[in-house]
């Protein structure tokens, strides 16, 4: 009997070894053929298949001719926007949450209800109403217009998990930090915003994340090179350089999916303790 469990457990194991290689294999093939792309020159690229290995080193002049075609700006602009609006919401949905969870504020299921609701309706419902507003308001193919949006539009779920957090924190904290005479304004940023630092560098991942990757909103709220985000200028040099240098335009998208990875990988031990919002720093 113990024989039949232990042929049985290979046979499952095997099985499970087999579909994760076929599925690593799927994942990580195409990204090889991108690598492999943006190491060949336009005519390399164009008259070989793209199995084919790139006969010689020309990644680096790729990017430059990337660089040079408009995604300099997108690259920097992005890099704005997600620095600034995901440091900018989180700090803000941290002092909404703390006000709701931590100082008891009147209907503070109503307003937290309030604010989260904005997160249920789909981003296309308000993209019309959102156009004409910024064209009346002179907030159109702005930075100040793009960075405010995308506060607006990811303080709801940062709220959601920092109210999550909040209401983990024993309140002998706060009452300690009382006796020690200090108040609500010193409690939030001296002991409660340290308590939190793996939700909140986990929001602010997920947001910069979440901005960096947008192509909706950055295309309808921008028109001009200096302000459009990095994914509506790879959007552009797909359109305008697509056929004739493809080798720039995937050297390119190789670059601009690097500061995501990078982000991840440098705070991939925040990203796991944040996701259990700080249950285990009580």
């Amino acid at each position: 009997m113990s024989a039949e469990i232990g042929e049985t457990t290979g046979v499952v194991r095997e099985a499970r070894f087999t579909s994760a290689l076929i599925l690593t294999v799927f994942w990580v093939l195409p990204i090889a053929l991108l690598i492999m792309s943006a190491f060949k020159t336009p005519i390399e690229f164009s008259s070989t298949s793209t199995l084919a290995l790139p006969q010689s080193f020309h990644l680096f002049d790729n990017i430059a001719r990337a660089w040079a075609k408009g995604m300099a700006s997108g690259f920097v602009n992005s890099a704005i926007y997600g620095v600034v609006a995901s440091v900018i919401s989180v700090i803000l949905a941290a002092m909404a949450a703390y006000g709701i969870v931590r100082l008891r504020i009147p209907q503070g299921m109503f307003w937290f209800l309030l604010i989260y609701s904005g997160t249920i309706f789909p981003f296309q419902m308000y993209l019309i109403p959102l156009f004409n507003l910024y064209l009346d308001t002179g907030l159109y193919d702005t930075r100040i217009g793009i960075i405010a949006f995308y506060v607006a539009i990811t303080i709801p779920f940062c709220m959601f998990v920092m109210r999550g957090f909040f209401l983990t924190v024993s309140w002998q904290v706060q009452e300690a930090a009382a006796l020690d005479g200090a108040n609500s304004w010193q409690t939030f940023w001296r002991i409660m915003m340290p308590m939190a630092r793996a939700p909140l560098i986990l929001l602010i991942l997920i947001q910069f994340t979440w901005i960096w990757n947008d192509l909706l909103f950055g295309l309808v709220l921008t028109k001009s090179e200096s302000v459009r985000p990095i994914m509506v200028a790879l959007a552009g040099m797909q359109g305008v350089y697509g056929a004739s240098d493809g080798p720039s335009v995937i050297a390119a998208t190789l670059v601009g999916s690097a500061p995501t990875l990078i982000l991840f990988l440098a705070l991939q031990r925040y990203f796991v303790r944040g996701l259990t919002l700080g249950m285990g720093e009580r």
